[in-house]
Order: structure tokens, then C-alpha cells, then sequence
């Protein structure tokens, strides 16, 4: 099955196991498509969307996206090794047994994602946007956080040894089920984190 012509608008097709390596897409509109299985390394998209879409299985190593919108997609068991993400949107998105590093990510929002149990370690995710993902079980040691926006993450049992947090936003978060050993925080981290511990902190 070809590709889409730029600036195309599809709906509720099958292109499992389509093979697009190297293929570059503008503009394209996917809405409640499957990929399973596809072959995708190397493919880059530009302004795409791909909504409520099925990317599982597929094969993405390498791939390039910039201002793409992922928004509720599920990447089961996708291998994104070695992927860039440039001002992308990932909203609503699940990750479950995808394998995601390398990988970079910049100016991108992860926002309502759902990355239980995923391998993040020693990522450079400073900046990105992570509110009210759910970061459960999460690897994050020796990542980069600075600046990110985790308001209202769930990051019960994330594992943050070593990791930057410095700058970034922890609205609402419970430090309680954290293990931040090593981890770099700033001032109002440091409260937070004294305060969820029952430290009596003064002002």
C-alpha cells in the first residue's frame, strides 16, 4: 500500500505490516488507523496527525517528527530506539512494552501519556511537558528534568537516583513513593520533599 499524498485526510484504514522505511509525510491526517506491525524506520512526518491510532509492534527505529500530533495512539510493543521528537504532541498516548531509548525528545508534551514501567534512564527530557502522566514504575534514573512540567504526575515507585529535577514543576505529586537518592532538587523541591515526609518546615 503507497503512502498518502501530502495534506491527506484517512479514516478507519488498515496498513498493518505497510512498509515506509525512509518515507516522508506533510500535513497527512490518520484518524483510527492501524499500523501493526508496520515497518517505519527512518520515516519522517512533518505537521502529521495521527489520532486515535494503533502503531503496535511497529518499527520506528530511527524515525524523525516534527510538530506531529500523537494523540491517543498506542505504541504496544513499539520500537522507538534512537527516535526524534521536535515539538510533537504525544497527549493520551500508551506506551505498554515499547522500547524508547535512545531516544530525543524537544519541545514536546507527553501531557495524560501513559508510560507505566518505562525505560527513560539517562534521557535528556528537560523542558518537556509531563502533566498528569502517569510515570508509575517509571525508570527515570539519571535523567534530565530540569524546567519539565510534571504537575500532577503519578510517580508512585518511579525510580529518580541520580536525576535533575532542578526547576521542574511537581505540583501535586506524592514524593512519599519516590527514590530520589542522588537526585538534584532545588529549593521548593527540597520543602516539598521534607514536607511529604512530615518535616515541620518553617517559612
Amino acid at each position: 500500500m503507497r503512502p498518502p499524498e501530502d495534506g491527506a485526510v484517512v479514516e478507519g484504514e488498515d496498513f498493518a505490516r505497510v512498509e515506509w522505511d525512509a518515507v516522508e509525510l506533510s500535513g497527512v491526517t490518520f484518524r483510527d488507523c492501524r499500523f501493526d506491525d508496520a515497518s517505519l524506520s527512518e520515516l519522517v512526518t512533518r505537521r502529521c496527525v495521527f489520532e486515535n491510532c494503533v502503531v503496535s509492534g511497529s518499527r520506528l527505529g530511527g524515525s524523525r517528527h516534527f510538530g506531529t500530533a500523537f494523540l491517543s495512539c498506542r505504541f504496544d510493543r513499539a520500537k522507538l530506539f534512537d527516535v526524534r521528537w521536535e515539538g510533537c504532541k504525544l497527549t493520551g498516548s500508551q506506551f505498554p512494552g515499547a522500547e524508547l531509548r535512545p531516544m530525543t525528545s524537544i519541545d514536546s508534551d507527553w501531557s495524560w501519556s501513559s508510560l507505566r514501567g518505562a525505560d527513560l534512564s539517562g534521557l535528556d527530557l528537560s523542558g518537556q511537558r509531563f502533566r498528569e502522566a502517569d510515570l508509575t514504575d517509571a525508570d527515570l534514573r539519571e535523567c534530565d528534568l530540569t524546567g519539565a512540567d510534571l504537575d500532577h504526575a503519578r510517580m508512585h515507585g518511579a525510580k529518580l537516583r541520580g536525576s535533575d529535577l532542578r526547576g521542574a514543576s511537581m505540583d501535586a505529586v506524592d514524593w512519599r513513593g519516590l527514590d530520589v537518592h542522588g537526585a538534584r532538587l532545588d529549593l521548593v523541591q527540597s520543602v516539598q520533599f521534607a514536607r511529604a515526609h512530615g518535616a515541620l518546615v518553617s517559612d
